[in-house]
């Protein structure tokens, strides 16, 4: 006998209405988990210490260290615009990890101040301010590592405005900046806002000279090696490892001579490539002793010659490359395991340029270079989240704009009691027990793992 056919259950007729201002909501409660691994790096603190505050201590009525945990928060959190602060700088998870109060009687400090702050920072300051993202990579490791590699690149801050040092590049097609970046694996060593009037390599090798001189200082017998595209190389940047004992291994640009002397290999991987059946690509890799007009001395210069499918031509395409390298190493190995690995750089930049990177808005260059600068913090606390706090989990390797959007963009319910302030998070957040875990191993005493 068929059991009886399930009746839909009677709509209730209910009226569904959305209220603002029923409590202290916040869609931002991972700003708690910023603001302990800020605690940690003391990266705040040592932004005010190296940023003189001119105004009248007893009309002061937001500290100048309340002003950057503000930006730098806001930053992290997906407030690119400092006009945003009009409505967040009464958030209660704001409030509370900037000034551990909810009080909205007291917000936190206004766009205009804001403005005001990033306009004031001096060249002095940024030059020192610059400096402390090596410090804090040095202070990542308990052990010295046997070996770093340090990369290099450049991106192009398309502009939109009328902004000081602002030109026209013909290569990225646009009026932009050039920042530069190195990085060591995910770390961020230095960030640099240029005019895209210069060059890409411009003002490298001075940056490079302090990186490793202070790297050597802490960790005088660490192997460095450089490495960049070809865009970075110079006669005068090898001459520099070579005589300070620096490896490096650096794209360098095809010409006559290395056209000739690899010629065979060419087209020997040509033909392999045709006999194959002109469907995957082929390649073949060789290694010349070769010295430029420019050079004192021959230089290993190791050639990829390559063929890829082009459509329906049988014949396919070239891509053969070359590096210069004093890099000991089979000529496929340290081009493939070594020297391709750079392509990982891009995808920190990308990351970078995720955190607002290219918010470079204000008129005056250095105020452009300041909030370079705040971004690159920005990278700097959510990179050591991910390295402290989130190793061992599903969200290990995950990029800086995931990590934002499922762990830091997480509404809460803010309390306030004579003693503290607590957070109320869902509890059908998909994340909540992975949220606390990180909020454990951020506790102080707390120890991770070392690199």
């Amino acid at each position: 006998m068929k059991s009886p056919a399930p009746t839909a259950r009677p709509a209730k007729n209910k009226k569904i209405d959305v209220n603002f201002n029923g409590g202290k909501l916040t869609s931002d409660a991972g700003v708690v988990l910023l603001q302990k691994i800020d605690q940690k790096l003391q990266l705040t603190e040592q932004i005010n210490t190296l940023i003189h505050d001119p105004r009248d201590p007893l009309l002061v009525a937001h500290q100048q260290e309340h002003l950057l945990a503000q930006r730098l928060y806001s930053i992290a959190l997906g407030y690119e615009d400092v006009n945003d602060q009009n409505s967040l700088r009464k958030d209660p998870a704001l409030l509370a990890a900037v000034k551990n109060d909810t009080g909205e009687e007291l917000p936190l400090g206004s766009p205009s101040t804001l403005s005001r702050l990033e306009n004031r920072v001096t060249k002095k300051e940024l030059a020192d301010l610059s400096k402390l993202l090596v410090e804090f990579f040095l202070t990542s490791y308990s052990v010295p590592p046997k070996q770093i590699i340090i990369d290099v690149d450049a991106t192009d801050d398309t502009i939109h405005g009328h902004q000081e040092k602002g030109y026209f590049n013909g290569f990225y097609d646009s009026y932009c900046f050039l920042p530069l970046y190195f990085f060591c694996g995910d770390q961020l060593l230095w960030s640099q806002l240029r005019s895209s009037k210069t060059g890409g390599a411009y003002g490298m090798i001075a940056i490079f000279h302090y990186l490793v001189t202070r790297i050597k200082k802490k960790w005088p017998d660490v192997e460095i090696v450089l490495r960049s595209d070809a865009g970075f190389y110079s006669p005068r940047l090898l001459n520099y490892c070579d005589r300070h004992g620096y490896k490096y291994i650096l794209g360098f640009s095809s010409n006559a001579v290395l056209k000739r002397v690899s010629q065979s290999l060419v087209i020997a991987s040509k033909l392999f490539f045709k006999e194959a059946g002109s469907k995957e690509s082929f390649r073949l890799y060789g290694e010349y002793d070769y010295q430029a007009g420019t050079w004192s001395h021959a230089r290993n210069i190791i050639v990829k010659a390559e063929w890829l499918p082009d459509g329906d031509n049988l014949d396919g395409r070239e891509n053969t490359r070359y590096i210069v390298t004093n890099m000991l190493g089979s000529p496929q190995d340290l081009y493939e395991d070594v020297y391709c690995a750079r392509g990982d750089m891009e995808n920190r930049i990308k990351e970078q340029q995720m955190l607002f990177a290219d918010r470079t808005s204000c008129h005056g260059f250095e105020a452009n270079r300041f909030r370079l600068f705040l971004s690159s913090c920005a990278y700097v606390l959510m990179e050591t989240m991910r390295r402290t706090a989130l190793f061992g989990t599903e969200m290990a390797k995950a990029q800086c704009n995931t990590i934002r959007m499922k762990l830091l963009k997480v509404a809460a319910v803010v309390t306030e009691s004579v003693r503290r302030i607590v957070f109320s998070l869902s509890n059908v957040y998909p994340l909540r027990d992975l949220w606390f875990r990180i909020y454990n191993r951020l506790q102080p005493g707390y120890t991770a793992p070392s690199d």
